[in-house]
């Protein structure tokens, strides 16, 4: 487990909780069951094993009674004892270990949901070496033989089940490092609500209905047609159903023409003849409206489950601050089926008065710690007035400062000239006021310079 955290995982810090858990387990159950079965039970069970064992293959290919115990040995084994044994006490001990509050049937149960693929890939190691081992190992040969294939076992085990589902307090999503999908979504900023021309007619035009190829075309072409601008728009497919709802703003004289076109466009007998069509007219703001006091982004990261939204939602209202723009995306799901699927919600909310900032971060905790979730907030007006410092500091980390395993430099652009790392992925991805400056995200080469200048990086 420990060569998997630093090697295959490349930690930084050592989970000493999961580790203490292989190390239970090895001490209590490969060191004492394990032995116990495979040599004293083993022996009366199978009483000739080793007398099998220790014949040369022409003598085994002949004595069909040790071929059957042999046989027999493995289904024990590999059939009963793994299944039934091993990996519920594995998850037990695990939990016990790892959990602040141990539950044995929650890990029976996780073991459950588990049991395919962890079966599977314990067989493709496991069978062939059980065969050789009751096969050609002497009594005290086996543990030895055991011991050496669960080195290799054990390290397969540490990456299938030794990490936590939850999402880490130091907000790494993923034990290797998120991907770039992930990340997106994770660092997504909305953007405010549209702002409504008042010379312009402003309508919601929704579509949904059967999937199939031209659906947005014929839309947007009876959009065109009616001299209508779209502006603001989502077009998602949904299992077999496509979904459309979008902004369209027209010259008031067109209003009608805007309708008869896209439902003409419906009874034209193409894409749009199975589908839903309604156009809803928006209403502008009075004038007298004050624009909000107060803005800010909202952010949430974590396992995927019910709640996620509503929680936070509820907790948003409660504090008097008002969604004006949200989107919620359910990341990738993880090749490695045992591990949880992530849930992002990125959204903009706005209040009249500046809000309690402390009871907000009071209940946002509240949240982070009952759901084991990544969720933030941050004013508008902080995120605008630190983004250029943000850039230049992190350029300035991650190219010139010694702690990151580099020679000090004089410019902050010029990195030392034994270790230079690579730019792998640059953006400045726009903001409500492009004004007040733009955020700019760096990938680089090396993980543990981006890590530590994160940390550098976590107060402003």
């Amino acid at each position: 487990d420990l060569l998997v955290q630093k090697v295959v995982e490349r930690r930084e810090e050592i989970d000493w909780r999961r580790n203490a858990a292989f190390a239970t387990f090895g001490f209590f159950y490969l060191g004492g069951v394990q032995y116990a079965l495979y040599v004293p039970i083993f022996s009366r069970l199978f009483p000739n094993a080793a007398t099998f064992a220790s014949k040369t293959v022409a003598e085994k290919l002949k004595d069909f009674p040790g071929i059957r115990n042999l046989f027999a040995q493995v289904f024990i084994d590999q059939g009963v004892h793994h299944p039934l044994m091993y990996f519920p006490v594995f998850y037990m001990i695990k939990d016990a270990v790892t959990s602040d509050k141990p539950n044995p049937e929650r890990a029976v149960n996780e073991y459950i949901g588990n049991m395919q693929e962890d079966l599977f890939a314990l067989w493709k190691v496991w069978v062939p070496s059980t065969f050789l081992n009751f096969a050609f190992m002497p009594m005290w040969l086996r543990i030895p033989w055991v011991a050496s294939t669960s080195a290799i076992w054990t390290c397969i085990l540490s990456v299938m089940r030794g990490g936590s589902d939850s999402v880490p307090a130091n907000e790494v999503i993923s034990p290797i490092g998120p991907d770039h999908a992930s990340m997106e979504l994770v660092q997504r900023t909305v953007a405010p609500a549209p702002t409504l021309d008042p010379t312009r007619e402003h309508y919601l035009v929704t579509v949904h209905g059967p999937d199939r190829p031209g659906i947005v075309a014929a839309v947007t072409r009876g959009v065109y047609d009616a001299g209508g601008n779209l502006t603001t728009g989502k077009m998602i497919k949904l299992g077999g159903e496509f979904a459309v709802m979008m902004h369209v703003d027209c010259d008031p004289s067109s209003v009608g023409q805007l309708q008869e076109k896209l439902h003409h466009e419906k009874h034209q007998g193409g894409p749009l003849a199975a589908c839903d069509i309604n156009t809803r007219r928006v209403a502008l703001l009075d004038s007298a409206s004050v624009a909000p006091a107060f803005e800010a982004h909202v952010r949430l990261t974590g396992p995927d489950q019910p709640g996620l939204v509503m929680k936070l939602t509820e907790l948003l209202a409660s504090h008097g601050l008002n969604l004006e723009h949200v989107q919620t995306e359910q990341h990738v799901q993880p090749k490695n089926k045992s591990q949880t699927r992530l849930f992002s919600l990125n959204g903009l909310v706005t209040s009249a008065t500046e809000p309690d900032s402390k009871a907000i971060n009071e209940s946002l905790e509240q949240i982070r710690r009952e759901l084991k979730v990544i969720a933030s907030w941050s004013a508008s007006s902080q995120i605008a007035g630190n983004r250029t410092a943000l850039v230049g500091r992190a350029a300035g980390n991650l190219y010139s400062n010694s702690p990151f395993g580099l020679e000090p430099s004089s410019s902050p652009s010029r990195p030392a000239a034994r270790f230079r790392p690579r730019l792998l992925e640059f953006s400045t991805p726009p903001i409500a006021d492009n004004s007040k400056g733009t955020v700019t995200f760096f990938a680089v080469e090396n993980e543990s310079l981006i890590d530590r200048s994160a940390s550098e990086l976590e107060s402003p």
